[in-house]
Parts: C-alpha cells; structure tokens; sequence
C-alpha cells in the first residue's frame, strides 16, 4: 500500500513513478476525498469538543442540583450532526482504501518502464550443454524413465497437473532436500504454514483485490473466503501481521516448503507442455523483514542464494532485471534467475528476487521500534524462490541426458537418490 502523505505532498512525482506499470493514473478523486476528509474531521472535532463541553455543564448543574434540561436539546442535535458527519467520514474514508488498496508499489527509479520488451540480462552463468546425439526433450525423457505420469495427472486432476512415480518422486524430494539444507545452513528459520489462507493474506501480499480471480477459492465469498495459496509468499508475509517487532530481532529469516496452486496454467503452447507450467508445482521460498537501510544488501543476499543454488545443480541460467509491468504489482524491484531448457531453446524463470520495501508492511501493518526510541516505522520485506522446481526438473533430465536415454544425476543429489544415474530400469 502506498503513503497517502507521499501522494498528497508529490501527487505528480508518484503519478510518473507509477505510470512506468500503469496505463493512466489520475489522483483527482483521490485527492479531492482526502481533501474532505480532512475538512470533516476538523468538523467532527470540533462538534465532539462542543458535546463535552455541553456535557460538563450538565454534569456541573446536576450536581448543583439545579435544572440542565434547557441542555438536552442541544446534547440532541450535537449527536446527530456528529452521526451524520461521521457516516459521510466513513463513505470517503472507503472510498480513499479502496482506491489506495488497488494501487500498485512505485517501482525503484532504477528499473525501467514497460513491459518484457525491455527487461534487462544483467550477467550468465554456465554453457548452454552440446550434444553428440539427437537429444530428447523432458517428456520423452521422463515416460521413458518412469518419472512422471502425465495421463494419469490428468485423470486424477484435469489439465495442468501430473504424477510423480518412482525415481521421479525421489528426485523431486531431494531437490527439495538439498534447498532445505542450504537454507538452514544459512541461518533461516523453516515454516511450514497452512495451504489454506484467508482473505487478509492476499490483501496484504498486495495480491488481492486485483488478482482475487487468480486463486482456487476453498470456500465463502467478498472479503470472508479462504483459499489456497499460489506462493508460500503470502504466508510469510503475514507471520508478523499486525505486529511490532524488535530492532534487536532483525532482520528476521524465513524459509518455507509448500506446493503452490494456481488458476492461471499460463500458456498452452506445445513448447510449453508437461512440468513448465501447472496448476499446482513445488517450491521453497525464502523471505526476510530488514529495516528500510538494509532492504537493498538483502536483496542481493537472495539472488545470490538462489544463484549458488542453480550453480550446484550445474545449469546454465542467467539473471534478468525486470522492467516494471514485467514484475509483480507489489514489487519495487524484481530480478528473475532464469535456467536454459534445451528442447524449448530458450529460459524459463525459477525464482524471482524482489524487494516491497514498506509497501506489503503498510497494507499488514508490520513495524519494528528502534532501540531507545518510542516511534514505529514499517520494515520492508523482500522474497525469492529457493527454488521452484517444476522447471529445474525438466532443465536436470534434459541436461544431463545420455545417448540412451539415461539421465545423470547432479552430484549434490545424489546422497539423497542414492544412485548416480536415472535409468528405465525399475
């Protein structure tokens, strides 16, 4: 959620910053509302002061035993003009949450306007593997090794699922496996949060009201339903909700293991078929609460954990710097570690490092207090993947094919396959 003040006080410099990922912005109503509610409140104050004036005078003559009733009246009308006043503050009141609620974060003056056209490669990592034979892509590779069951995804789940089976199941795992580790190794505490979230959870992730549709809602409706959640994002976000914490405690350090479940599959290209893109993939996320001063040395914290993670796995990827409607809505800054898939000829996105500076802290109101001082101030919080494996595990089988469809395993794996090579063989 944007500072109202800052729009207030720079409504063009935020309506320029805002415009590099939005269409039009016009802060007209907005600060016209603001404008009123301003004029009402002094309205509102100044009545309330009047009644408890009137009132003491009440007070005053009872205990005098004297008449007040000449009073009454007044007490009356003081309460009615308050009411009717306090409703209209109310109306405009909502309108201003509405409005700023559905506003997205104002991206860093660094990143660039526009969409994908002008994302930015910022460095690569690795080769591209060469082949001295035809090779195979994911979906030849995984049925003639038993590892995914596609037909029997769909049958369990429709389109945009699938079955992991066997090795292909043990492979998942120790991917996951080898991201826990590290992880840990590195200081971050591991969530297991709920699946099932609530309405404020998206609200203060930033993803709801705009992309409410995007989610598989569980039950009821408006602003009282639970649903499942797309990123363990939205859960971390809101483990300190409401909350004050301490500057001697931060940054604070979270990872989680969830699936993620999404309405949106995204593209149904043939390029795109099996594992690239689901309904519901794996993934670790990490996430941090930073003081506003080190949100940027954290930023480059996380890219780099998901970097070495990729480069142990030995694939080639490369980092891109996304341009503002390329990034999420919530999101101030964003780089996009991306791994080659051969078959596709192309990169495939397996974690996003971004930074909200306060933006999801305003909508959560999440505060830390400095050591010896009274007032409190919104972190910034920051997340990426760590990793997302429904691409890395097309980008392993592909990479390390052989010429007769066996599939080496990365060695950080293999302690938890417990064999260095996937074959057909059960």
């Amino acid at each position: 959620m944007l500072d109202l003040n800052l729009i207030r006080e720079n409504p063009d410099k935020v309506r320029e910053a805002l415009l590099k990922r939005m269409d039009e912005v016009d802060f007209t109503g907005l600060l016209q509302w603001d404008k009123e509610r301003r004029e009402l409140l002094v309205q509102v104050e100044t009545l309330q002061n009047k009644r408890n004036t009137v009132s003491k005078e009440i007070a005053e003559l009872k205990r005098k035993g004297e008449n007040a009733e000449q009073y009454f009246a007044e007490m009356k009308e003081l309460a009615t003009a308050i009411k009717v006043l306090e409703e209209k503050l109310g109306r405009l009141e909502e309108n201003i949450k509405v409005f700023i609620e559905k506003l997205p974060n104002v991206p860093d003056e660094d990143v660039l306007p526009g969409g994908k056209e002008n994302n930015k490669i910022i460095r690569e990592w690795g080769n591209k593997p060469e082949f001295t034979f035809a090779p195979k892509d994911h979906m030849d590779l995984v049925k003639l090794n038993n590892l995914i069951d596609y037909e029997r995804g769909v049958k369990l789940g429709g389109n945009g699922f699938w079955v992991y089976k066997g090795y292909g199941a043990i492979l998942e795992w120790a991917l996951l496996n080898y991201f826990i580790e590290e992880h840990t190794k590195d200081g971050y505490e591991f969530i297991l949060p709920p699946h099932i979230l609530n309405y404020q959870c998206g609200l203060t992730a930033g993803q709801f009201p705009k992309f409410a549709d995007e989610v598989f809602i569980v039950k009821g409706e408006g602003e009282e339903y639970s649903f499942m959640l797309p990123t363990s994002e939205t859960a971390l976000i809101n483990l300190h909700r409401d909350e004050i914490l301490k500057e001697e405690n931060m940054p604070r350090k979270y990872f989680s293991y969830t699936p993620c479940y999404r309405v949106e599959a995204g593209s149904h290209r043939a390029s795109e078929r099996g594992m690239i893109r689901g309904h519901q993939f794996n993934k670790v996320e990490m996430f941090q609460y930073t003081k506003p001063e080190d949100s940027d040395r954290a930023l480059e914290e996380l890219i780099g954990k998901a970097e070495r993670l990729v480069q142990g796995l030995g694939l080639h990827y490369r980092v891109t710097k996304l341009a503002a409607k390329d990034a999420s809505a919530s999101m101030a800054k964003t780089y996009d570690i991306e791994i080659w898939i051969p078959s596709m000829n192309d990169y495939k996105e397996v974690s996003s490092a971004s930074n909200a500076r306060d933006y999801q802290a305003r909508r959560g109101m999440i505060r830390f207090k400095r050591e010896g001082s009274k007032k409190t101030e919104y972190v910034n919080t920051l997340n990426a993947s760590g990793l997302a494996t429904s691409r890395l595990f097309p980008a392993i089988i592909e990479t390390y094919q052989q010429e007769d469809g066996s599939i080496v395993v990365p060695e950080v794996l293999r302690k938890w396959i417990g064999k260095d090579r996937l074959t057909s063989d059960k």
